[in-house]
């Protein structure tokens, strides 16, 4: 008699020292369709397989690919009808009406604030269709704005229906003086205080005492009541990062932390932070796109112990065997009974508001915890890369910049009339990258803009956006990945064709800023706001400037976008220091026409004072190695040293890569890196 499909599963899992029964891999299967798969940085489509057994065997694999590409085509039919904005905006206010409530605040967070999130906090992108990474829409009874920054305006404006929102740049218009101005005495703008850490929440409360008004939190949020078919919350599994690749073990890290809470008399600290547990642990995961970590909360007691609150369904027996003396594992549901305990024993507890959901906040005060608030104090640590880190950071940027070089020879090649486009150049790219050892997946979504395209900042190319690679015209691509020893960010702008005197100007201003970021020396205690003009000079000489930061911090095998640094118009109280790495990408973009941006990774270094002064002077060691595009390079723009500068930087190059190069390609790179 044939085996039914549930029949044949228990087989298989029997015959592969399974950890889950039929029923409990049947149960995971939304979890998983709900995580990002491969764009999670965790290492391949199938990792989440580790969840169900030890040995699989290939049948096993087989049976379960196929059950996940079954669940993926009934979530992908379940949402092929999507529902006009004004439409989902309509529900929103019903549900509001409801709760007697004259307003909703919808910003892009979940409860950890991470900058990308899982499929089911998505929840400002299914009410208006805005996808960038930051934003915020204020839904009241008659009126409904959405706010951006400068990297996102034109992408709102192509998103989003301006008939139904408003849209807004935050420089020109804060959410705090629309919520002032628009909401009426006595009334109430709900909010979901899992999404709001203490610090915004507070500002959120002086918006609306300012005009009368009341805030008030709620659970749940009114955007789950109304949304049918939300996704399940994701599930990959935890995997150990060894030694090798972090040079620092858990225990070490943990007793540094608790002894700084001892200093402080603290019985503990809430980490809310993925990223922070991930280093904390050195845990890695893939709950959601391109940041190798799992969504979960810790606490960590003045005695080393840390309470990771986690499904468990993501620690297989074998991470739970290497985490057993020093992890203690809990379900995500003993998070807030954790909250009480502490409070019950009125416990003196370190929470950071910048990054803590006001819901722990509440939690914590109302229990009768003493809270001190300070910064989450694994994000300062984790940023200072050692000596092992930086090593591994090193080799990855040698094989990913080995890759882009390979890339640009073969865009060369390729280029404008031979059918490329943003969309097949951006796989071409991520094909090359993949031949790399260690290769986890990307690090963000590949920016491939082609023409007028590359001046939309945080561009993302779709099938009904993609263009093809045109003559004449400018490819802006920022793309990175995601290594077991490292991760990459990397900008490189190409002239198609010929490029116009007026785009060689613009690149060479562009390439003078990062030079001469790049070449900087500055004592001990300056931070990127103090920096940041170096790479903005040469553009406003010309009336020019650009809409975004010059530099933000980058993970190791984590976030590639990390604080607490960070090189900025915007002031900053967080001095840079040696092993952060940051990075250096001033650009100009004219709106319509082209982008220019270039970016390499840098790591604050230690410079020898040649002059013997007692100021501690530190400088910048380059870490991406890939050409920059001489033909947009106008010489007589650049000084001696600019050029000595890009002279030295492509030797390096050429030294790097051209023994991993075929004839062609090496005859490529050394026109490619030829002294100018």
């Amino acid at each position: 008699m044939d085996q039914t499909p549930h029949q044949v599963l228990s087989t298989l899992l029997a015959e592969s020292d399974a950890y889950l029964t039929a029923d409990q891999v049947l149960e995971i299967i939304p979890g998983v369709v709900a995580a990002p798969g491969d764009d999670g940085g965790n290492g391949g489509e199938n990792s989440w397989m580790d969840m169900a057994a030890l040995n699989l065997s290939p049948r096993l694999i087989r049976h379960l690919d196929c059950l996940l590409n079954t669940a993926r085509k009934s979530e992908i039919n379940g949402l092929v009808s999507p529902c006009p904005c004004e439409a989902r905006i309509t529900l929103l206010r019903k549900e509001l009406l409801n709760q007697n409530l004259d307003g909703f605040v919808v910003p892009v967070a979940d409860e950890h604030q991470g900058e990308y999130l899982p499929k089911c906090a998505q929840r400002l992108r299914w009410l208006t269709g805005f996808t960038g990474s930051a934003g915020v829409a204020l839904i009241l009874k008659n009126k409904a704005a959405l706010f951006v920054d400068g990297r996102y305006t034109l992408q709102a404006a192509n998103e989003v229906d301006e008939n139904v929102l408003e849209i807004f740049n935050i420089s020109d218009m804060s959410p705090d003086t629309w919520i002032s101005s628009k909401i009426g005495l006595g009334d109430t703008l709900g909010y979901d205080p899992w999404l709001h850490t203490v610090n915004g929440a507070l500002r959120l409360k002086k918006a609306t005492e300012k005009s009368g008004a009341n805030l008030l939190a709620i659970e749940p949020n009114a955007i789950d009541i109304i949304w049918n078919n939300q996704p399940a919350k994701p599930l990959s599994p935890i995997k150990a990062l060894g030694i090798q690749f972090t040079g620092q073990s858990s225990s070490d890290k943990r007793s540094a932390i608790a002894k700084n809470l001892n200093k402080d008399d603290l019985d503990a600290v809430i980490i809310t932070s993925p990223a922070s547990i991930a280093w904390l642990g050195n845990l890695r995961g893939g709950d959601v796109p391109y940041t190798p970590f799992t969504l979960s909360f810790g606490i960590l007691h003045a005695d080393a112990r840390l309470d990771l609150f986690v499904d468990p369904r993501k620690v297989s027996p074998s991470v739970a065997e290497l985490l057993k003396d020093d992890v203690s594992i809990q379900t995500i549901s003993e998070f807030t009974s954790a909250l009480d305990d502490l409070g019950g024993k009125e416990a003196k507890i370190l929470i950071d508001p910048a990054t803590t959901a006001e819901a722990i906040h509440l939690k914590l005060e109302a229990a009768g915890a003493k809270l001190k608030a300070d910064d989450d104090p694994c994000i300062l640590p984790k940023s200072c890369k050692n000596d092992v880190e930086l090593e591994g950071i090193r080799a990855a940027h040698r094989r990913d910049g080995l890759a882009l070089t390979r890339f640009l020879g073969w865009l060369s090649m390729k280029g404008s009339g031979k059918g490329e486009t943003e969309i097949s150049a951006a796989e071409r790219l991520e094909t090359f990258r993949r031949e790399g050892e260690h290769i986890q997946g990307l690090s963000f979504p590949t920016i491939s803009g082609a023409g007028p395209n590359g001046a939309i900042i945080h561009y993302r190319v779709t099938e009904k956006s993609n263009q093809p690679l045109k003559n004449n015209g400018l490819y802006l691509v920022d793309s990175g990945a995601q290594y077991l020893d490292g991760t990459t960010d990397v900008t490189r702008t190409i002239a198609i064709g010929t490029p116009t005197d007026e785009m060689r100007d613009r690149f060479t201003r562009v390439l003078s800023g990062h030079i001469a970021l790049a070449t900087v020396v500055f004592p001990e205690g300056t931070t990127g706001s103090q920096l940041d003009a170096l790479a903005r000079a040469p553009l406003w000489k010309a009336g020019l400037d650009y809409d975004h930061g010059t530099g933000h911090g980058v993970g190791h095998y984590l976030g590639v976008h990390e604080g607490p640094h960070r090189i900025s118009k915007s002031p900053s109280r967080v001095s840079l220091k040696p092993g952060m790495i940051v990075s250096n990408e001033p650009g100009y973009y004219k709106h319509g026409a082209y982008g220019i941006r270039i970016e390499n990774l840098l790591v604050v270094i230690n410079i020898d004072n040649q002059v013997r002064t007692n100021k501690k002077m530190l400088g910048f060691e380059t870490l991406t190695v890939a050409p920059i595009d001489l033909s947009l390079v106008e010489r007589a723009l650049l000084s001696s040293d600019e050029a000595a500068w890009l002279n030295s930087y492509h030797s390096r190059v050429f030294d790097t890569h051209n023994r991993n190069l075929d004839h062609i390609n090496h005859e490529w790179l050394k026109h490619a890196t030829r002294k100018i």
